[in-house]
């Protein structure tokens, strides 16, 4: 992985709008963090997660602009899934449950972060690098890890007990997205019994290398 990729993240196959003056440097890496996901797996993308929030001040509308962007591009997919994926039965379902929850979810973040008296973060604009069931299936584990693994990430920085609260209820939805799509995959619906955490000292140590 490349310090190419966090900003440019048009190199991993996402292309996002960057023309609006809102976009700060901080929101390009984290956007660039999410691209690299989709390609490295959610396991490479944790160290660029918490770079990202480091840079944006961790703030608690930081951090909930950054599950808004996550969740704009999950809401995206799973929207785009309906007519593209070819999905049928139990799957065809699943993705029209899933959307919908990820709809709720960026409703819900945008209402907060207004309420907090904050700007929600624009929509970015996707392109998903996927082909058929099987490739729909592949990106959407690689989204949904990604997502969990981000959340538990940026629990610990959250200061208001309220948006903890709000941010650990979506949190376990995602979770089960995760379980549901890794079944539709055949693989393992929970791998490990505990998601990895890493320290601020190893995420630096891990992100030094990609950061110019």
């Amino acid at each position: 992985m490349s310090d190419q990729i966090l900003a440019q993240p048009e190199l991993a196959g996402v292309r996002i709008d960057t023309d609006s003056d809102d976009i700060s440097r901080s929101e390009v890496i984290l956007k660039g963090a999410l691209a690299a996901g989709a390609v490295y797996g959610a396991m490479a993308v944790g160290p660029f997660v918490g770079r990202a929030l480091a840079m944006s001040g961790g703030s608690d509308v930081d951090i909930l602009n950054f599950a808004l962007t996550l969740e704009f591009l999950e809401s995206t997919f799973y929207k785009e899934a309906k007519g593209r994926a070819k999905a049928s039965g139990d799957l065809k379902s699943l993705i029209e449950v899933i959307g919908r929850d990820e709809d709720e979810h960026v409703g819900a973040l945008t209402e907060t972060i207004k309420k907090l008296g904050g700007k929600p973060v624009a929509e970015p604009k996707f392109d998903f690098p996927y082909s058929g069931t099987a490739g729909f299936l592949k990106l959407a584990q690689t989204f949904e890890d990604t997502g969990v693994s981000a959340y538990n990430g940026a629990a610990p920085q959250i200061k208001s007990k309220e948006v903890l609260e709000a941010a650990g209820s979506i949190v376990q939805v995602e979770a089960r997205h995760a379980a549901a799509i890794r079944l539709q995959n055949g693989d393992e619906p929970s791998p490990v019994a505990f998601d990895p955490a890493l320290s601020e000292a190893k995420v630096l140590k891990a992100v030094e290398p990609f950061i110019q």
